[in-house]
């Protein structure tokens, strides 16, 4: 049951295996870079995060997603460069994804606006000889595998202040499916749907030792319903992050930060699936480990809360 439940996954657009686009993760308040190339340089320093995600565990070709993203601020601070390398497997569709980002930080009388775009390209990769299949003549598997290097591009805007954010973004604006406007038609290619993304949020203290952190995010593509996720997480001394998310139609999230010292913290976050899915998988489950350089990191009071 597991291998047939995954064969439709996998086959829900016809002829072409589909990787899962632009994949999901839990920490996204945590790891702006990934939604946004505004976000460069938005902190005070060298900021680098990895992230390892296993969706749906126990079910037979269930996403697993790797992400690992670098930025910072160059001596004016008035420009950030990022880069982020991302590897998401699901099914028989694995993609690699190179980005470079660029952003231009405008002070504003309070806080700052960033502009950023971003470039690189994305490798697709599906191995058919991996599939059951129950019509083995169907021309489409007439090849054992279909690989694709597709170049895209992002824009983004992101203001922030020491206590509220809000982004906007379009990481790829370059569309590889024939359902969307000002796409790019090319033969068996892997199909890369454009999506939006809308973010904010703020931090909220109180007169003891903790800090409330809510946030919203938006995602929308085309011939999908539009997906919410609504996060409160909590810091507590400073040092430990726990929180609570609902994602529409599709999970419940806990999460736990913990801040080691000014440069390193580790995070973990479980998913408890809403959907049907929750009767062949027990889960998701992702880390997140994040490391900051430089000498303002020492010289800070307390952590950037985004």
């Amino acid at each position: 049951m597991k291998r047939i439940f995954t064969v439709l996954l996998l086959l829900s657009m016809p002829g072409i295996a589909l990787a899962q686009q632009n994949p999901l993760f839990s920490h996204y308040m945590f790891n702006g870079l990934y939604i946004n190339p505004a976000y460069a340089g938005s902190k005070e320093f060298i900021s680098t995060t990895l992230i390892a995600r296993k969706q749906w565990t126990g079910l037979e070709g269930s996403p697993s997603t790797q992400i690992a993203s670098l930025h910072a601020p160059l001596n004016n601070k008035k420009v950030g460069l990022g880069a982020v390398i991302s590897n998401d497997k699901i099914g028989i569709t694995s993609e690699t994804d190179f980005y470079a980002s660029y952003a231009y930080h405008l002070p504003m009388s309070v806080g700052k606006l960033s502009l950023g775009v971003s470039g690189g390209f994305s490798y697709f990769k599906s191995k058919f000889s991996d599939l059951t299949v129950w019509d083995p003549d169907d021309p489409v598997y007439e090849t054992n595998s279909l690989s694709n290097i597709l170049p895209n591009f992002g824009v983004g805007a992101y203001y922030y202040s020491r206590k509220f954010y809000a982004g906007l973004s379009a990481p790829q604006i370059l569309s590889y499916d024939s359902d969307q406007s000002f796409h790019i038609k090319i033969d068996k290619v892997h199909k890369v749907t454009r999506h939006y993304y809308f973010s904010t949020g703020g931090i909220i203290p109180t007169p003891g030792e903790l800090k409330f952190r809510p946030s919203v995010m938006l995602k929308y593509s085309a011939n999908a319903p539009l997906q919410y996720d609504v996060n409160l997480n909590v810091l507590i001394s400073d040092i430990i992050w726990i929180g609570a998310s609902y994602r529409s139609s599709d999970a419940v999230i806990l999460l736990l930060e913990y801040q080691v010292d000014k440069k390193l913290r580790i995070g973990y976050s479980y998913d408890m699936t809403l959907s049907e899915i929750r009767r062949y998988s027990s889960g998701s489950h992702e880390i997140i480990i994040g490391y900051d350089f430089g000498f303002n990191v020492l010289k800070m009071k307390t952590p950037r809360y985004f």
